[in-house]
């Protein structure tokens, strides 16, 4: 599929998923991104011994930073490189980032029938 002209519409639609999103909602979406990434890659379960707090606020900033790619791409681009950076520094293994990402995906689809949303 083309993007030409396709980042503001999937800024738009990504904007309003996150803005209609309830606090049970939200929850929902903390939770189930950790299942589905511990159901694709069990062993993931050894790096994520933080605190339920702590997961939770690591799977707000992943919402945060999605919309943030939109707005500011530059800056973006750097935080990830440094993101990464320190996971590589943790000896996070880089073969968990793919299942990650998918399991996130997953669940906003089935959070939303905007198809702008969840190509964003």
């Amino acid at each position: 599929r083309s993007l030409m002209g396709k980042p503001q519409v999937q800024e738009k639609a990504l904007e309003r998923l996150i803005m209609s999103l309830t606090e049970d909602a939200v929850n929902y979406l903390r939770r189930e991104v950790y299942k589905r990434f511990f159901a694709l890659a069990p062993a993931g379960q050894d790096y994520f011994k933080q605190s339920t707090t702590r997961l939770y606020w690591i799977a707000d900033k992943i919402v945060e930073m999605t919309i943030e790619m939109y707005r500011e791409p530059k800056k973006m681009v750097e935080d990830i490189s440094a993101l990464g950076l320190r996971h590589v520094g943790y000896a996070i293994p880089t073969e968990f980032f793919a299942p990650f990402v998918s399991g996130a995906v997953e669940v906003v689809r089935t959070m939303t029938t905007d198809e702008n949303a969840e190509d964003a």
